[in-house]
């Protein structure tokens, strides 16, 4: 008989207030069931790998995710202040902001849709997939023993399609009509900590960043089409002057035309942390200016041009809405954004993510963006473990890796709990819990590496 380690409970304890005290037991017995789960992430395999499989009560768990009361979003601020605690005390947050597709399908899986797949999809070749969006805000930041930027996500958001809301009469939501909601919560939550998001071309949408620039400001960086209509900023009213206000000043040329513009002065600059390298050597050039479309207000940004020495990408252009950001600074922020599309690819593959089979709404709202947290708890239990020795990095003779990633950090929460012969966990009222787990310790180790 042995409690729950302490390394796995004092990460979790902050979570404890959201839950009442008949349901936190279950909760933790499900989460171990998340994590020691080799296939599928649904509440039967979470139950039979811990040798529930003949518990009569099983419904109470499924309970946990369609009925229970508890709030998804009061999780999310736990687990972000959780992640600042340990990774970034003080300072801006450099946060990620992506949505993925979630391919489901089933008359009863209400708020999916019918989306372009952006895996099988190309530039020639377009592939739809039927599923569900979720928006996801991750936190971007260096991991000590991993030497390396990690996303970690904490909040995410089921975004409905347009069919749901038409048909249930709601006012259709888009894509950034939820980021901007999402972003000023994280603020709120975080005040007189900056904000710096970095994102896709998704979200290059004039108007949305010109209201994250009102009131208390929200930096973005994100790509900017090389043909954007740049103009020089609006010269001052003159006294006397009649007529509207300039909102925006002289025509400038199109960044697609400096790209091969002889009188272009390129900076090389070494970026470090660059998409699957240490460093690398690119050419840059950057100016101030206002973005303008006929309709929308005039957005004040500083663009800059990346090129790449040996010709290995073509020349892209990136945005900024904070005009003092210098450019490498900007460029090195948004190199990071590649990290949400490993964390995408991590839960998928070690955390289940697909793999679920709830069908209610309320199950499906909490079930995706539990194992997308998953991710970050993970990372956290891992570096609590971590902290009084060297990581232990699995190796083979073909691939000499001297750095944990993430599933040696999975392995090694799944190892420690292995060890634990029983889990013992009692409620108010009722008796005790007891999960026999001694046949566990004879699995081989490549168990703890299962996806």
């Amino acid at each position: 008989m042995a409690l729950l380690p302490k390394w796995f409970t004092g990460v979790l304890e902050g979570f404890a207030p959201l839950f009442s005290a008949r349901i936190w037991p279950q909760i933790q017995l499900l989460l171990v069931g998340a994590l020691l789960s080799p296939g599928k992430r649904t509440v039967t395999a979470a139950l039979r790998v811990l040798g529930l499989a003949d518990d009569p009560r099983f419904g109470t768990f499924h309970r946990l995710l369609n009925r229970a009361r508890w709030s998804s979003l009061q999780a999310s601020r736990v687990l972000l202040g959780l992640l600042l605690t340990a990774f970034v005390p003080s300072g801006p947050l450099i946060l990620g902001l992506d949505d993925t597709i979630e391919r489901r399908t089933g008359a009863k899986i209400s708020a999916k849709g019918i989306y372009r797949d952006p895996v099988r999809s190309s530039r020639g070749h377009f592939v739809k997939a039927s599923g569900l969006r979720w928006l996801s805000l991750m936190l971007l930041t260096p991991i000590p023993w991993a030497n390396r930027v990690w996303a970690s996500p904490f909040l995410t958001a089921l975004v409905p399609s347009q069919r749901y809301n038409e048909e249930r009469g709601h006012t259709h939501r888009t894509l950034t009509d939820w980021a901007w909601q999402m972003l000023r919560v994280v603020q709120r939550w975080c005040p007189g900590r900056p904000l710096i998001v970095v994102a896709d071309s998704a979200y290059a949408v004039i108007k949305w960043l010109f209201d994250l620039q009102q009131g208390c400001p929200i930096t973005v960086i994100t790509r900017l089409r090389l043909d954007a209509a740049l103009y020089e900023p609006a010269p001052e009213r003159q006294a006397g002057q009649r007529g509207r206000t300039r909102l925006k000043g002289n025509r400038l040329p199109s960044l697609a035309s400096l790209v091969n513009d002889p009188k272009t002065r390129w900076q090389s600059i070494r970026v470090h942390r660059w998409y699957g390298e240490t460093s690398r050597e690119v050419e840059i050039v950057s100016q101030n200016a206002v973005w303008y479309h006929a309709g929308l207000p005039p957005l004040p940004v500083r663009w800059v041009l990346v090129r790449d020495p040996r010709g290995k990408f073509s020349t892209q252009a990136l945005l900024c809405t904070d005009l003092l950001l210098s450019p490498v600074q900007i460029l090195e922020y948004f190199v990071q954004r590649w990290q949400l599309e490993v964390t995408f690819e991590e839960v998928r593959a070690h955390l289940g993510v697909e793999t679920q089979r709830q069908w209610t709404d309320l199950a499906i709202a909490r079930t995706t963006p539990a194992l997308l947290g998953l991710f970050s708890l993970v990372t956290l239990m891992a570096h609590e473990r971590w902290q009084g020795h060297e990581p232990w990095v699995r190796r083979a003779a073909w691939y000499d890796k001297t750095l944990p990633t993430f599933v040696d950090a999975l392995a090694e929460i799944r190892r420690a709990l292995w060890k634990v012969p029983t889990f013992r966990m009692s409620a108010p009222g009722r008796e005790m819990i007891q999960v026999p787990l001694d046949f566990i310790e004879r699995l081989a180790d490549a168990l703890c590496y299962a996806a």
